[in-house]
């Protein structure tokens, strides 16, 4: 009777253990879920008098927190954002184009040939600094960075 009666105490302490640790892991997302998506300023490529300007350079943002992102072109030249290792840290819940939603765990770039915009709605999952640019516009000074806490 007295060795059941410690199994079950051990069993007992084990899983209030075991969900203590859990409560205090580091599962850290400072964001809301259940919220609508938080707006960023757009990012706008080129401008009327300017084919290399860009509307923002810098973006904090944090994990957890689910964001929507308008990136547009202005249309003069090509434009090629490419942000590797900030996708590769977020997770996309999709990419609307006009009134197409398109659903993709991934993008690699997103690619400009004319005039448009898109609206990425995303989650980022991990903490960094990640750099964005225009893929052969980075002389040009068309980087940033997006900053995650």
């Amino acid at each position: 009777m007295a060795q059941a009666q410690n199994r079950r105490s051990l069993l007992l302490s084990l899983a209030v253990g075991g969900g203590i640790a859990l409560l205090s892991g580091n599962a850290l997302a400072r964001g809301d879920l259940a919220t609508r998506a938080q707006q960023l300023p757009p990012l706008m490529m080129g401008s009327e008098g300017d084919d290399f300007s860009m509307s923002q350079r810098e973006y904090k943002l944090e994990t957890g927190r689910y964001y929507r992102w308008r990136i547009g072109a202005f249309g003069r030249r090509e434009y090629n954002l490419v942000a590797p290792e900030f996708w590769r840290n977020v997770w996309i819940r999709q990419v609307v184009v006009g009134k197409t939603e398109i659903k993709t765990p991934v993008l690699e770039e997103l690619d400009f040939d004319d005039a448009g915009e898109v609206e990425v709605f995303f989650v980022p999952i991990r903490t960094g600094s990640y750099a964005f640019r225009v893929r052969g516009l980075e002389e040009r000074n068309m980087t940033g960075k997006l900053i995650v806490e």
